[in-house]
């Protein structure tokens, strides 16, 4: 009953917020080269299924996929090598620091001068945007574990491989996790803001930008709500299964 409640809120308050941006579109009324209403959006997605559909196989299954899992990966692995060896944590959270305010406008382009035209500069912008996220919140969740937990497994004469899997590593999950969650939404702005430097003729980030361009603007917000509704579906699907995972966690008991 909890788990209706808890959907059925932003459910409402998402009907709500589209409701009045229909009245208002309509009762101003807002011009559509400012603002489509949702019906034109609605009506221009109905039109558009097989484009959309392109630019999503593009985008999303090509760059965003791709991406997430190795930065994702890359950030974990590198996690636990420091969570090994102390000197290559204390020189590469800083570093980790430092790449994650790194302007991504600066950064697309310099990854078309290195990987040249098509998926590669997106996926390498995908990997920069999530590597350090999962990095960072993946050494912060294996030093989670308490004293008295570490201890308890020096006392078993436990080695550090058996501590990791049996004690840190379980604790570090909801952090992974919470990386995880952060890493799908900037998987997404990443590749879609890189297509926006001349990294593809085909995807979301480049059919904006040419929707910009001719002033279609129910195209580009048709772009933008599937780009949405993806984001949202990905994030989802990884709350579930934190959910399955993290069972154990104090926030999950009821």
């Amino acid at each position: 009953m909890k788990g209706l409640r808890d959907l059925l809120a932003p459910a409402l308050l998402g009907v709500i917020m589209i409701v009045a941006w229909e009245v208002a579109c309509r009762a101003i009324p807002i011009p559509q080269v400012l603002l489509p209403a949702p019906s034109v959006i609605a009506a221009k997605i109905g039109g558009e299924v097989p484009l959309l559909a392109y630019d999503f196989f593009k985008t999303v299954l090509q760059a965003v996929i791709p991406g997430w899992i190795i930065g994702c990966s890359a950030g974990l692995a590198v996690a636990l090598l420091c969570d090994r060896f102390d000197f290559l944590r204390r020189g590469l959270l800083p570093l980790g620091n430092f790449f994650s305010v790194l302007p991504l406008v600066g950064v697309a382009p310099i990854m078309v001068m290195w990987f040249g035209t098509g998926v590669a500069p997106n996926i390498a912008v995908v990997v920069i945007m999530t590597f350090f996220p999962m990095l960072v919140n993946a050494i912060a969740g294996l030093q989670a574990s308490s004293h008295l937990e570490r201890d308890l497994m020096r006392s078993y004469n436990a080695s550090w491989a058996q501590a990791l899997t049996s004690l840190r590593l379980p604790a570090a999950m909801p952090f992974i996790f919470n990386a995880l969650k952060i890493n799908s939404t900037l998987a997404m702005i990443g590749a879609i803001v890189a297509e926006f430097f001349g990294t593809r003729i085909a995807g979301m980030g480049f059919r904006m930008q040419t929707g910009f361009g001719s002033m279609s603007l129910d195209l580009v917000w048709a772009e933008i709500a599937v780009a949405a509704l993806t984001g949202s579906i990905f994030y989802a699907l990884l709350v579930l299964a934190e959910r399955a995972v993290t069972f154990w966690h104090p926030s999950y008991r009821t």
